[in-house]
């Protein structure tokens, strides 16, 4: 199964590490906003992120990788192990 594909619009020092919904970009693309509480310092915010959809996923870390988009807000990350449609769903998405 390819992986599923997720982009997210990650805040750094967010206070806590929680999951904020869905918005799109100004082209209507969707990416889902998260939160962490680690600071954007030696990737412990994507190491956070990774950590955060891992577990609401029902996932292990070494199935969500980023692949693009390290050092900026806007990250695309690959999911291993669902479909697109298993991500809507788990992740609340209509």
């Amino acid at each position: 199964m390819k992986p599923a594909v997720l982009a997210v619009r990650l805040t750094p020092r967010g206070g806590r590490d929680a999951i904020d919904g869905w918005a799109a970009d100004a082209d209507g693309r969707p990416y889902l906003k998260a939160r962490v509480s680690a600071p954007p310092v030696e990737g412990e915010a994507n190491a956070a992120l990774v950590a955060l959809l891992a577990k609401r996923l029902g996932l292990s870390r070494s199935a969500v990788r980023v692949t693009s988009g390290a050092t900026a807000r806007l990250k695309r990350l690959e999911i291993e192990g669902l479909s697109p449609e298993d991500l809507d769903r788990l992740l609340g998405r209509s």
